[in-house]
């Protein structure tokens, strides 16, 4: 018996009751987008690792899938170079592509690639698959859809606020409660400065990234292993616990940061994007130990949870003035935030929140008597599929009771039923699956009733 097939930990199959659940998702995303003058593009999953590279820090090169080269890929390796075991090293020389780790660094590259065709600012949307090589677990996949949006080519704060508008309204019209988080990595970096470790930077935002994930205790382990002294872990402490309202919470970290220009410009900035998001429809909180462990984030941080299920971060994204430098481009800034959408369609499975509307496919379906009955019947269902309404025809004459089967496993509302006797009055039968009321109408009238 041949084995069962499978497919790899961390991915997923998704039938039609998830794809329109899925779609549902893909489309309120991209009308909101398209509300805000968002366009879209596609970029290829594989990427050169020339590309991907050095772009999410130490732990982020870790998670990125390589790709084997074509052909005889071991053919220019030392017999030494193998017995080494350097995988690292051997990776390099035998892949030269990767599956892309995010939309970010993919968009980058983009922007150097298409300069001269853009129109700055230029905002662009975007939702296609990415790979993590991470370990699986709930609400964690490697592949995933990501849906981005990002402007480049403006220094406006004025950015940062449409796009925290664009998240409260998304989640606002899929009805899911939220909490936004907002942080900048100026403040980040002030901190670093004024607890006496400037040159920690990375190593104190990639730990402290991790709080809600290992606690306060296992954060600080980190930060001594990555060389922080006692003095600064303990001066790092009231900092990063730090409680109140956004406003206290400003005014004190710019009492904490007065002899950091940096950090008090993170203040500056924080404080000018919360003052035009007070009537959100969603709570928005300064949080401190935010710092998302990207290293090309430079501004603003941002990300967003949901309050009614447990669940980790559904968006988030952030400044990031230095990327395009990465590929010849310096000075291009940017600002983005980025959809986990299968994270939400959990959230949204797990709250119940699908309007029915969008799950179902067929409207109606024609019920087959025979090529007579299919004859009268199509010419009908052209005209019902003319004005917008989904039909379909049950492709054989086969016993009613199975075509009925078949109607209420696609959970179809509607059926049609044209014998002899419609025919003769030029005429359909129309049932209703839910209430099994039956009427007769014409195609006209049969049109009406499915508006």
């Amino acid at each position: 018996m041949a084995n069962k097939p499978s497919i790899p930990k961390g991915t997923r199959d998704f039938g039609p009751v998830e794809m329109a659940k899925r779609n549902y998702i893909f489309n309120t995303i991209r009308s909101v987008y398209e509300l805000y003058g968002f366009q879209q593009i596609e970029t290829p999953a594989q990427e050169t690792l020339q590309t991907l590279m050095g772009k999410y820090g130490e732990e982020g090169d870790k998670l990125l899938f390589k790709i084997l080269n074509s052909g005889d890929y071991l053919n220019k390796i030392e017999d030494s170079e193998l017995t080494e075991r350097n995988t690292l090293r051997l990776a390099s020389k035998i892949c030269e592509k990767g599956l892309r780790y995010d939309l970010t660094v993919p968009f980058a590259r983009y922007v150097v690639m298409h300069r001269e065709e853009l129109q700055l600012p230029f905002k662009r949307y975007q939702v296609q698959p990415v790979w993590r090589a991470d370990r699986p677990q709930k609400g964690r996949y490697r592949e995933f859809y990501q849906f981005d949006g990002d402007v480049v080519g403006s220094d406006s704060l004025l950015n940062e606020v449409e796009l925290m508008q664009i998240v409260d309204t998304v989640f606002t019209r899929f009805g899911v409660r939220v909490q936004i988080k907002i942080n900048n990595r100026k403040i980040l970096t002030g901190i670093a400065e004024v607890i006496g470790a400037a040159d920690k930077i990375v190593d104190i935002t990639v730990a402290i990234d991790k709080l809600d994930k290992i606690g306060i205790d296992n954060v600080n382990q980190e930060l001594r292993e990555d060389g922080l002294s006692e003095e600064q872990i303990q001066k790092l402490q009231p900092i990063i616990m730090l409680e109140g309202t956004n406003e206290q919470k400003l005014e004190t970290i710019a009492e904490v940061l007065k002899e950091s220009e940096t950090g008090l410009k993170g203040v500056e900035e924080t404080k000018y994007i919360l003052g035009f998001l007070t009537s959100l429809n969603n709570e928005i909180q300064l949080d401190l130990t935010l710092a998302r462990g990207l290293s090309y984030y430079t501004g603003a941080i941002f990300e967003v949870k949901a309050l009614d299920t447990p669940m980790g971060s559904i968006s988030g994204g952030g400044r990031y003035d230095n990327l395009t430098g990465i590929f010849g481009m310096p000075g291009l800034s940017g600002v983005g935030i980025s959809f986990g959408v299968d994270r939400i369609y959990d959230v949204l499975n797990a709250l119940d929140l699908y309007p029915k509307d969008s799950l179902n496919t067929t409207q109606v379906l024609f019920i087959n008597f025979g090529e007579k009955e299919t004859a009268y019947c199509l010419p009908i269902i052209n005209k019902v599929r003319e004005e917008g309404i989904r039909a379909e025809i049950y492709p054989d004459s086969a016993k009613m009771k199975k075509q009925m089967s078949y109607a209420n496993a696609k959970q179809i509302p509607f059926v049609v039923l044209a014998g002899d006797n419609e025919i003769a009055a030029q005429k359909v039968t129309l049932k209703n699956m839910e209430t099994g009321e039956q009427q007769l109408v014409t195609p006209e009238e049969l049109i009406s009733a499915l508006q």
